[in-house]
């Protein structure tokens, strides 16, 4: 299959890159700073800024997958490259955009999202908002999505293929605790990728 993959230099985009190439894909990673990559790593120059370049990168590709994550300081352009990717995919006729989406948006209780809950971390929260956005902008848009939210906290850890999967509800064990590795988040990304169960629609993963 071949697939695009941008944020591939980032935490949760090389774990994601190491799987796909694992498993045979042929990926090609778009990003600001290619000689950040492994070596031997197939790459092109991206950074999100422009609607035809991004259709120039992702023309012939058979599924767009989106590791992209914001400057700190300006969470909102995640919403402007989101926006961007759709209308690239949109235009080339890419058969499917899947995207490395955020917590906050999930149900912690029925019809309150993280987000809502007033749980969140202040410093948090900006973030979350930009990732509620974008999926707004996916859930209106006439694409082939899917938005992938990880668990509460999402983080370096080990591949162990055990996880639960869910729609938009949050994951959390008996004891409340809410997390994934990006190892085992890239396992689940290459399971829907390759067998899709969450075409136009958001879903969720934890332990």
């Amino acid at each position: 299959m071949k697939i695009v993959l941008y944020g591939a230099s980032g935490n949760a985009g090389s774990c994601i890159l190491r799987e796909l190439q694992t498993r045979g894909h042929e990926v090609t990673a778009a990003v600001r700073h290619p000689e950040k990559l492994p070596a031997n790593t197939r790459s092109v120059r991206d950074d999100l800024a422009y609607v035809d370049h991004i259709a120039r990168t992702i023309a012939g590709a058979d599924v767009v997958v989106s590791a992209y994550a914001p400057p700190h300081d300006d969470t909102d352009q995640l919403v402007g490259v989101t926006e961007r990717q759709i209308d690239a995919v949109r235009k080339t006729g890419v058969p499917r955009l899947i995207v490395v989406g955020g917590a906050g948006s999930l149900e912690v209780a029925p019809g309150v999202t993280l987000l809502a809950s007033g749980h969140l971390p202040e410093a948090w929260i900006p973030i979350a908002a930009s990732h509620a956005k974008a999926l707004e902008r996916l859930k209106a848009s006439d694409i082939n999505w899917t938005y992938f939210s990880p668990a509460a906290f999402f983080e370096a850890g080990e591949r162990t293929g055990k996880f639960r999967l869910g729609g938009t509800n949050l994951i959390a064990d008996d004891m409340g605790n809410s997390r994934i590795s990006f190892e085992d988040y890239a396992i689940a990304l290459a399971d829907e990728l390759e067998l899709p169960a969450h075409e136009r629609s958001q879903m969720s993963i934890g332990y």
